[in-house]
């Protein structure tokens, strides 16, 4: 009993209370700091773990010192006489009816102000969402694919949703098997939540773990297991999205979207197709096409499998595993068939577009199914980067940028989106934007990124010798790798004055590469001032279609065949005569190489 009246005397009660009424508000303003600011995850856990550790430190120092008049002096130090713990005492009990009401004010706004406010964000916004790769649980390490493409078409079901901003799928997966923090992972896909799980399937039973993640506050705001049969595999996709359309809040203004949905073997079968399409290797790509075609002998009306059996034929016939006249009419005639099925498969009408731009050279066609594959999927990166391909063909800056852009949020790491935003600043003439996108596509993607498209800008900077040097030291990975480094010899070599290195890599690239590559044997004997010779291989190019065609307005490279009458008679016959006329500026010519010794290019 004497031990609490001194404790009450010395006000180690009061101390306390006051220390637990700050603790509590400073952990309201820590909650409402970490989101705001982006601060990491373990933020929030350090205020509270100070504030723990502080509680006892407190109660000691006030048991151990006293205020007096003079200051703060040890307890034992002061005459009980000339003690004024009661004063003391006095003022602390203000001190924590004051500490109240700020409590009591703020858990007022929290719950009426501040509420509304974020109910107001939710509706009026936009929340964005990044779907990581699913982690395979399965005891066969083949059901990798499987994982992945739950995964996939989780964040395509979420993409259908207009008030939802969803991370695409390449930039997405570029943190599989890594062990990225979620602060870390959200901000280079900047997004304020991030979906992750696993999936375990064995024989015909399949365990889905989902769990939704808050970036800001790297706490997890929803999960749930799913134990089921693979039958029930659509239900579950869809129940996942709408629980998180339900956690964020999202205020649909149509109907929620649904998985469109197979019988399980063709869906398991489109999955594996998918999962060697994707790793983007000519050797995989028959794989796929065997994967897709087995899918549709089972379910003739999956319309994703028609789509993937389409991309996979024009991949090969690009590549020469497949004669390329005949197999881009196959994969016309199946991504056709995909719109037929399912009208609101965007991606299949912006690969029609593509057919249209790259092969029939049929501008208004392009332009009504670019515009349908935009109605049907105004978020999904592949439609904007078509889009973007769409107006370079036309010369028209603003709009190519503006889409390219656009993709790029959508999928900020993607190898193919950074591309097409990179060579659309070049187009622009943005060189300084142009690089600056290239050294990141490089930083993120290696030895994967053509280094062409960097060699590009240092030419049109008049900085020879660092293009040359890149070509010398270019290492690329995948097939033909010493193929395309002599054609970028071939480019790069003769601006920097070594001119019998270039044309022994042009004609070496002639020979050996052929028909197939002539709109850019065009392009360097422009830079090489053989204009005869352009225009030859413009005349080749177009007898064989060559979608390279497509870049001639905005083709720096060819600007010094301008001048020439075969120039306008050209685009005449491409059907771009009133495109070239209609534009606001037209491509620049590269500064003049400098005169004098060859240049030995590093």
């Amino acid at each position: 009993m004497n031990i609490f009246n001194e404790l009450r005397r010395r006000n180690v009660f009061r101390v306390g209370i006051a220390y637990v009424i700050v603790a509590w508000l400073l952990l309201q303003v820590a909650d409402t700091l970490g989101p705001a600011l982006r601060l990491p995850g373990w933020f929030q856990s350090g205020v509270v773990f100070v504030l723990i550790l502080g509680f006892p430190l407190v109660l000691i120092f006030a048991w151990a010192f006293e205020l007096t008049p003079e200051g703060l002096k040890r307890e034992k130090e002061v005459d009980r006489g000339q003690s004024i713990t009661g004063e003391t005492g006095q003022k602390l009990n203000y001190t924590i009816i004051g500490l109240l009401l700020v409590a009591v004010i703020y858990l007022g706004l929290d719950k009426f102000a501040f509420e509304h406010e974020h109910e107001e964000q939710l509706t009026t916004g936009e929340p964005s969402i990044a779907v990581l790769p699913f982690t395979n649980m399965s005891d066969d390490a083949s059901n990798e694919f499987f994982a992945d493409g739950i995964t996939e078409e989780l964040l395509n079901l979420l993409a259908k949703i207009p008030e939802l901003q969803v991370t695409s799928r390449t930039s997405a997966f570029q943190f599989k098997g890594r062990e990225d923090d979620i602060p870390t992972v959200a901000q280079q896909l900047n997004v304020e939540h991030v979906l992750e799980g696993s999936v375990r399937k064995s024989g015909t039973k399949v365990r889905i773990t989902a769990q939704l993640i808050d970036a800001g506050t790297d706490r997890h705001v929803w999960s749930e297991t799913y134990d089921r049969e693979l039958d029930d595999i659509f239900a579950i996709q869809d129940e996942i999205a709408r629980e998180v359309v339900d956690v964020l809040q999202v205020t649909l203004l149509g109907e929620a979207p649904t998985v469109r949905t197979t019988s399980t073997d063709a869906y398991t079968l489109y999955l594996e197709g998918q999962h060697f399409l994707e790793r983007d290797l000519p050797s995989t790509w028959p794989k796929g096409l065997e994967a897709f075609e087995k899918a549709l002998d089972i379910d003739p009306g999956y319309a994703p499998a028609w789509y993937g059996r389409a991309r996979a034929m024009r991949e090969m016939a690009n590549f020469g595993l497949y004669d390329l006249h005949e197999g881009t009419e196959l994969a016309r005639e199946w991504a056709q068939r995909a719109v037929e099925i399912d009208p609101t498969l965007a991606v299949s009408w912006a690969w029609l577009a593509h057919f249209s731009l790259s092969y029939d050279w049929d501008w208004q066609v392009s332009r009504q199914l670019i515009d349908r594959a935009l109605e049907e999927g105004p978020k999904d990166p592949r439609v904007l980067t078509e889009a973007s391909r769409l107006h370079q063909v036309f010369g028209e800056y603003d709009k190519m940028i503006d889409y390219a852009e656009q993709a790029l949020a959508l999928d900020p790491l993607s190898k193919i989106e950074l591309e097409v935003a990179s060579n659309s600043y070049w187009y622009a003439g943005n060189w300084e934007r142009a690089l600056a996108l290239y050294r990141k596509n490089e930083a993120i993607n290696g030895a994967d990124v053509w280094p062409g498209d960097a060699a590009q800008v240092l030419m049109m900077q008049g900085r020879f010798a660092e293009a040359a040097a890149m070509a010398d030291s270019a290492i690329l990975s995948g097939p033909q790798n010493e193929d395309r480094r002599t054609m970028l010899i071939a480019f790069t070599h003769a601006p920097a004055g070594r001119e019998a290195e270039a044309e022994a890599a042009l004609q070496w690239s002639i020979e050996n590469m052929g028909v197939p590559f002539g709109y850019q044997f065009a392009e360097i004997y422009a830079i090489h001032g053989d204009v005869d010779k352009a225009f030859e291989w413009l005349e080749i190019s177009y007898e064989n279609r060559d979608g390279g065609l497509t870049y001639l307005l905005v083709d720096h490279f060819l600007a010094p065949l301008h001048e020439d009458p075969r120039w306008r008679a050209f685009l005449d016959k491409m059907n771009l005569l009133e495109y070239w006329d209609a534009m606001p500026r037209h491509p620049l010519l590269m500064p003049a190489a400098p005169a004098g010794p060859a240049d030995s290019g590093g």
